[in-house]
Formats: C-alpha cells, sequence, structure tokens
C-alpha cells in the first residue's frame, strides 16, 4: 500500500521536542524522509544541545522511518539555508517545510526590554522568512527548470497573534507577522507550484507548562485509556495533510488545531462601512457613525473562550 507522503522529503524545525517533534514523527510515519532541526535549546531560547533532534532521529528509525538531524538556528540567515541544503544534499530534493521552531520571552510592554522583543521576532518571525526565502528560491529554480516538486509550506502562528493575549507583545506580533507572510507567499508561489499555509497550535508543551504554568495546570494527562485533549501529537494530522498531495489547491490558509478539534480561520474583513455622500467626514460626524457600526458588530472571539470551549 502507498504511504501518504511516499517518496516526499520534508524539514521540521523545532522537531526536538512537543508539537514539532508531533510533526516529524508522524511525517516519517507517512513515508516522507525528514530533517529533524533543533539546537536544543529552553523555551525561551537560552542553552543548546544536540539531544533533543538526536533523540528523535533514533525514534524515527527505530520505527523503520528515515530522518537524519540538524541543529542549526532558523534565525540566522545561512544557518538557515543550511537547513534547506542538508535535505538537498541528503535526499536530493525537497518537498515539505514545517516552521515550527519558537521561543517565549513573555513580559507586559512597559516591561519588556529590547533584547526579549528582538530575541523572540528573531526565531519566529525572521526565522520563518529565512527558511521560506531559501526554500521558495530552490522551488522557483527547480520549477523553472521543470520539475516541480510541488513545494507545501506550514507556518505556526497562534492565537496570542490572531487573537491578542496580554503579556505576549513579541510572541503575538511575530505570530500574527507570520499569518499575514504566509498570505502573500502563497500569492508570490502560487506560479511556482507551491502551497503556503498556518495552523495556530495547540498542546501541551513546554511553552505552557514551563512558561505558563497556571494554563499548564488545566491540559493534566487524562487517566490511561482515555483520549488525550491536550496531547501536543493531536496538532500533526492537519500539518501532514497540508504537507501531502491531497492539500493541492488549498493555499493562502489559517486553520487552528487543538485537541480533537480544526478551526478554519480567516483575518481582518470589513464587518460595516459607511459612506458619507462624496464628501468628507467631520471629527463630530463620524462618532456617531463609529459607535453604531461597532454596536451592530458581533463581539470579539479571544483566546479565554476559544480555549473555554475544549473544556466544555
Amino acid at each position: 500500500m502507498t504511504k501518504f507522503l511516499e517518496d516526499k522529503v520534508a524539514i521540521v524545525t523545532g522537531a526536538g521536542r512537543g508539537i514539532g517533534r508531533g510533526h516529524a514523527m508522524l511525517l516519517a510515519e507517512k513515508g516522507a524522509k525528514v530533517v529533524v532541526n533543533d539546537p536544543g535549546v529552553h523555551f525561551d531560547g537560552t542553552g543548546e544541545t544536540k539531544g533533543p533532534a538526536d533523540d528523535v532521529v533514533a525514534e524515527i528509525k527505530a520505527a523503520g522511518g528515515e530522518a537524519i538531524a540538524n541543529y542549526e538556528s532558523v534565525a540566522d540567515f545561512q544557518g538557515a539555508k543550511k537547513i534547506v541544503d542538508c535535505a538537498i544534499q541528503n535526499y536530493g530534493k525537497l518537498n515539505i517545510l514545517v516552521n515550527n521552531a519558537g521561543i517565549l520571552r513573555d513580559r507586559m510592554i512597559f516591561n519588556m526590554a529590547e533584547e526579549e522583543w528582538d530575541a523572540v521576532i528573531a526565531v519566529h518571525l525572521k526565522g520563518t522568512f529565512n527558511c521560506m526565502r531559501h526554500a521558495c528560491g530552490y522551488w522557483r529554480e527547480e520549477f523553472k527548470a521543470g520539475r516541480n516538486h510541488k513545494g507545501k509550506i506550514i507556518n505556526t502562528t497562534s492565537d496570542s497573534g490572531l487573537l491578542g493575549n496580554a503579556g505576549q507583545c513579541n510572541y503575538g506580533a511575530a505570530k500574527a507577522g507570520i499569518a499575514a507572510l504566509t498570505i502573500v507567499v502563497a500569492e508570490e508561489m502560487s506560479r511556482s507550484g507551491v502551497c503556503c499555509n498556518a495552523v495556530a497550535p495547540g498542546g501541551r508543551t513546554r511553552m505552557t507548562t514551563d512558561a505558563m504554568p497556571a494554563q499548564g495546570a488545566l491540559m493534566a494527562k487524562p487517566p490511561e485509556g482515555e483520549f488525550d485533549m491536550f496531547s501536543p501529537d493531536n496538532v500533526a494530522p492537519v500539518v501532514v495533510f497540508l504537507a501531502s498531495d491531497e492539500a493541492d489547491g488549498i493555499s493562502g490558509e489559517v486553520f487552528r488545531s487543538f485537541g480533537d478539534r480544526i478551526w478554519f480561520l480567516r483575518g481582518w474583513h470589513t464587518v460595516e462601512s459607511r459612506g458619507h455622500g462624496k464628501s468628507r467626514w467631520t471629527p463630530e460626524e463620524l462618532g456617531p457613525a463609529i459607535k453604531e457600526m461597532m454596536q451592530k458588530a458581533p463581539p470579539k472571539e479571544n483566546m479565554t473562550a476559544a480555549f473555554g470551549e475544549l473544556l466544555t
């Protein structure tokens, strides 16, 4: 029987633990050869060890799959190129790029240090750009040469960026930027046979248990045999689907995956508009008009409601 991703080559960044590990394991199980990228840092980006990437590669090989470890940082432009080159040099091509690497440096805006802002933006937003830049350059040249690898990019956004979350202005800004970047790159790469989508994942990871203990406490493992709503592995199926030929034509979209649920999201959209009879508004006239439009609008979705939906 043909495997879902037979003859595909994938990169997963931040694949040594948590959600990224789940992506790498399922991609390999479905037949893809996987570059397991992870520099082995703590959730805040400090430290470095090869252990996490090596462990996942060993797991994949023990299960009969093919994988190779890579320890480069996605925040480094040339390091990101080495990640892409690792796939091409070892497996002859690249089909799938999953941008999952991330760190947290949570702080309220009035307390945030410049370095805390820069570090998070560098890994999430710049890191996603770095890897896409090199992968897209490769796919474009290959397509021009008559080789369509049907490239699939799956980026990682977050409810923090899509809905907002206090204490995460750096992380939220990066994740909102990734969602916008996804839509733009989907348009730019459509003529080269590349699809680009984003997933906002949820689950029990170091970012929810170590960085946010209060939220992590609500994600305790259930009794043996029961479905684990907060397992990080629950996100992998939507990523593997979007990485497959079955997802051809799906591009520039954003999905949320958490527990047993999948959401299809669309971004900024017009709630209502008002004209002024081909003349300029005055500030005094705008007040009543804007307030009336806002009164008619449905309530904003927020992270508390989204998380609470899973607990009911």
